[in-house]
């Protein structure tokens, strides 16, 4: 037990000291997140995404609660929309949002829904209306394809990138203090990975971490396969992995991705669920029923959501999506009164807290000595296994 408690108190202290600061949008000249008295234009606001994902119905009205906090629109409540109707959120912001200072343009929203084959088409045309069209004047973007796409010098407009998984990986910027132009700016957390898996394997000591993702550049990144092999070489375990074909959640890489997961657990003892478009709602249950009942514990590295549904664990969510959305949110408001982009800090950590659920603990028989002190430690407990609708 004590070397045990030792070893949970040595991941929180990793934890800890890899994320210290949670970040303060600033430049080496101040500017103001406030409103000025006198509106100079009414900035055009744009969105571009490679394709939908869960975070970004979350993340985007979040940023237009905090603008409304700052003054820079009317208090309004945005209704819920699922991952699969941004165009519908953005389409209710444009009708719904009134300000002296900015709107979100009805036409302006750009999305490929991750088909490969209309992914250079709709960058080219964003960057055509960007570059030589220029009736907009900022670009809310999410996901790593938008910032591989939008982040370069082939236009002029700010650009905030919001939603990357590892944007140095995958050659969006060139490190966490330089975006490289001056219009661009993309919010980093470069050891959020690091801290997760370090954790993992601290807790659970597993010998056989699995592993499922897309085998592209970008999916990698996603998925921090290269975090996950250095790290497997240095604490000496073995990644066993299965790849899941591109092109989104169709009904096909559905069943494929549960397929794929379901093929690893005779050979694993813990089980590392990436994001990925293939993990939804719809697989997501199957995928972490199957882990549960061989007694494998899963750790989520997207978050907390995914630990109410039954992963075991995860670093919380909830106070990282504020905290990320306000970084976000000051961003905006300070290139709206004058800050270049680039000269703005890109670094953002988020609190290193745990979310847990010890219904899942008590199916996959976990030791008790761990689960008292995961209980004691988490800062999100779910006391049992939800699906979501």
């Amino acid at each position: 037990m004590k070397a045990l408690s030792r070893k949970i108190s040595v991941s929180v202290a990793v934890i800890l000291f890899l994320s210290f600061s949670t970040g303060v949008a600033a430049d080496k000249k101040t500017y103001s997140t406030s409103p000025p008295a006198q509106a100079v234009k009414k900035w055009r606001i744009g969105y571009y995404e490679g394709g939908p994902y869960k975070n970004y119905p979350v993340m985007l009205p979040a940023i237009v609660n905090n603008l409304a906090e700052l003054g820079w629109i009317e208090p309004l409540t945005v209704p819920q929309h699922d991952e699969k109707d941004m165009n519908k959120l953005w389409a209710w912001l444009s009708a719904n949002v009134k300000s002296k200072y900015l709107e979100f343009v009805p036409d302006a929203f750009y999305s490929y829904n991750w088909r490969k084959e209309l992914r250079e088409q709709t960058r080219q045309t964003a960057i055509r209306r960007l570059k030589e069209t220029k009736d907009i004047d900022l670009m809310i973007c999410m996901g790593t394809f938008s910032g591989q796409d939008l982040a370069n010098n082939e236009h002029s407009v700010p650009i905030v990138v919001c939603e990357v998984m590892d944007a140095i990986a995958s050659k969006i910027i060139p490190g966490p203090e330089d975006s490289g132009y001056d219009h661009v700016h993309v919010m980093v957390d470069p050891k959020r990975h690091i801290r997760q898996i370090y954790s993992f394997h601290d807790i659970i000591g597993f010998k056989k971490l699995g592993v499922a993702y897309v085998n592209s550049p970008g999916a990698r990144t996603y998925a921090a396969i290269e975090h996950l092999h250095k790290i497997a070489k240095e604490r000496n375990f073995e990644l066993v992995e299965c790849h899941v074909p591109e092109g989104g959640a169709t009904p096909e890489n559905n069943v494929k991705a549960i397929e794929c997961a379901k093929s690893l657990v005779p050979k694993i003892d813990a089980f590392y669920m990436t994001v990925a478009a293939t993990v939804n709602k719809e697989t997501l249950p199957q995928i972490v029923s199957a882990m549960n009942a061989a007694k494998i514990p899963v750790f989520s590295q997207s978050g907390s959501d995914e630990v109410r549904q039954g992963a075991l664990l995860s670093i919380a969510t909830s106070d990282k999506l504020i905290i990320y959305a306000k970084f976000h949110t000051d961003v905006i408001a300070r290139i709206i009164n004058g800050a270049k982009p680039r000269a703005l800090d890109q670094v953002c950590e988020a609190p290193p807290k745990i979310a847990f659920n010890k219904a899942t603990a008590k199916l996959i028989d976990l030791k008790d000595d761990v689960y008292q002190l995961l209980l004691k430690t988490a800062h999100e407990v779910y006391d049992k296994i939800e699906v979501s609708k």
